[in-house]
């Protein structure tokens, strides 16, 4: 069985990782797209007719199970999926981990782009799923397009910026961009002590299993991972060590979720 991720661009990895770590024997097709990069920008219906071609291709290229770890096309394009698809093929979309933080912390701050930031998705959500807590949203502006393209000299002043407008005595921070795990690390060097951080990566890793599982379908593979860019086989050496990397998998699958 092929589960197919999709995502502009490196968001896709904190699940792919999470789905390496939990069932090393999967078959990986990642699809991103360097060309439409970044979506959150896009017209909606523009990111909608992207998505909608993405899996079309995944299941050209025999995906049975189809995620978007991506809280713009889940946001965007997740309904449209699932009735292009059918119900014969599970379609996982992504949600902030709102509700977990909430549920542990009195003050939550959710980290997204802007375009989510600003979206009624999100604001639906943290009324569904803030409970008590005062939940606050910040965009990390330029954040996930400097993620993409390496710039780490962005990267730490978007990280600085998006701490600065935190509101003080934040105890919980939700990652709303599934880009943010990847720079873990660095946004925890910025947080005050104590300030912990939620992230939805092995959430929507188990529920695609889970989703997987219940099709009754064999799901033993090899382990392979392919990578689609805009539709083009990416040329990267030792795609699956890549996914294996202590770097990656301490990033994304590490305990270290609070800040020391």
């Amino acid at each position: 069985m092929i589960v197919a991720l999709i995502d502009s661009g490196l968001g896709l990895l904190p699940t792919a990782a999470w789905l390496r770590k939990l069932r090393p024997d999967l078959d990986l097709l990642l699809l991103n797209d360097p060309d439409g990069a970044p979506w959150g920008p896009k017209p909606e219906q523009w990111v909608v007719d992207r998505v909608l071609d993405t899996a079309r291709l995944a299941l050209r290229e025999g995906a049975e199970v189809i995620v978007l770890p991506c809280n713009t096309a889940s946001v965007t394009a997740l309904e449209h999926v699932r009735a292009m698809v059918g119900p014969d093929v599970p379609v996982i979309g992504t949600v902030p981990a709102i509700k977990p933080a909430a549920a542990a912390c009195a003050k939550v701050a959710v980290w997204a782009t802007a375009a989510t930031t600003d979206s009624a998705y999100q604001a639906g959500l943290i009324a569904q799923f803030g409970g008590d807590a005062e939940v606050t949203g910040v965009a990390c502006h330029g954040l996930a397009d400097a993620i993409d393209r390496g710039d780490l000299p962005v990267i730490a002043e978007a990280i600085a910026d998006a701490a600065a407008r935190t509101p003080a005595d934040t105890e919980g921070i939700v990652l709303g961009c599934t880009h943010y795990p990847l720079v873990l690390d660095d946004i925890l060097a910025t947080l005050p002590p104590g300030v912990r951080v939620f992230d939805s990566a092995e959430a929507v890793a188990g529920q695609t299993l889970r989703r997987m599982d219940a099709l009754g379908r064999p799901t033993t593979g090899t382990g392979t991972v392919r990578i689609l860019a805009s539709g083009r086989l990416a040329q990267l050496p030792s795609a699956a060590a890549a996914f294996d990397s202590g770097r990656l998998l301490g990033a994304t699958c590490g305990d270290q979720l609070t800040a020391s």
